[in-house]
């Protein structure tokens, strides 16, 4: 029972690194195509996704509802021709979370996969926090 438990943890682990493989630092870079008064949140992900995958779009989509159009959401599919333009573009290799407000970009990837499921309530503040910042 023990090394099953064991074996689970380890497959976790894992999983929850995948989600994160490629991910982006963050840094300023001038992004063209986002407005320099406009702020965008942007999710790139894979078709495949997991539980955690899901979760974090979730809690970024419902955060820039909450902005009547000032902040806008883009999902961004990297396994499609038009998405791995736009991620190579912006410089995504993997699953990212980022804020843009014209040369200003924000990665909140680690605290994303880190909250999205188990306090989603955190990760909802810090993106408040962050596009508050940027407005």
């Amino acid at each position: 029972m023990k090394s099953i438990n064991t074996l689970l943890l380890v497959l976790g682990i894992l999983g929850f690194y995948g989600c994160l493989n490629g991910q982006n630092i963050e840094k300023s870079a001038s992004i063209s195509g986002v407005q320099s008064e406009q702020i965008e949140v942007f999710y790139f992900h894979y078709t495949r996704r997991c539980a955690t995958c899901n979760a974090v779009e979730s809690v970024a989509k419902k955060v820039v509802s909450e902005y009547d159009g000032d902040v806008q959401f883009t999902g961004v599919n990297l396994d499609e021709e038009a998405g791995e333009a736009i991620g190579s573009k912006m410089e995504v290799a993997g699953q990212t979370l980022l804020i843009v407000s014209g040369d200003k970009r924000i990665n909140l990837t680690n605290e994303g996969f880190l909250h999205a499921l188990s306090d989603p309530e955190k990760l909802m503040l810090l993106l408040h926090e962050k596009i508050d910042g940027l407005l």
